[in-house]
């Protein structure tokens, strides 16, 4: 005969506890809040306003064919589509993140529209969209822009360069 296992033990019921009776506080128990005390007289505090991102005009986009390896550095001035071969960057807000947070960052809405360049003699082709969401500055590989041909990143947010004015007049 094989040598058999030893017995295990039955479990044990055990009873659950009551639940215990707390005792209530008395207002003796209790510490008094300590009164405020400041210079300025008792006023009630204005809350502060939220703070909110540096809005700029112009994004700053580096693109990348990744056939023949050309990379390209270019301005997309913030509602204003610019074309990068066969695909169509429009920049729907550039923001820097504000000084309080733990990253200086540079922050963009993006919009990308793949569409070739119509062949003469043939009608367009209707875009489709590549992508669409956020990108950041810090974290180029965070955005899911995905294209077989093309790799595109955000480098910074700016401000528009002021138009040049008329030139000054000569001294006399």
């Amino acid at each position: 005969m094989p040598p058999s296992a030893p017995e295990e033990a039955p479990p044990v019921n055990v009873p659950t506890p009551q639940p215990m009776a707390v005792p209530p506080i008395d207002e003796k128990e209790v510490a008094p809040v300590p009164p405020e005390t400041s210079a300025a007289p008792a006023q009630a505090k204005a809350p502060e306003a939220p703070q909110h991102r540096a809005r700029f005009d112009v994004a700053v986009i580096q693109a990348l064919d990744k056939v023949t390896a050309e990379t390209l550095r270019f301005e997309a001035p913030v509602g204003k589509p610019i074309r990068y071969k066969t695909l169509v960057f429009t920049v729907r807000a550039c923001e820097r993140s504000m000084p309080d947070e733990p990253i200086e960052d540079s922050i963009a809405y993006v919009e990308v529209l793949s569409q070739p360049r119509p062949e003469p003699g043939f009608p367009a082709l209707p875009p489709r969209q590549a992508f669409k969401g956020w990108m950041f500055a810090s974290s180029p590989g965070l955005d899911p822009f995905e294209h077989p041909v093309y790799a595109a990143w955000l480098i910074s947010c700016r401000a528009a360069a002021p138009a040049p004015g008329p030139a000054p007049a000569p001294a006399r």
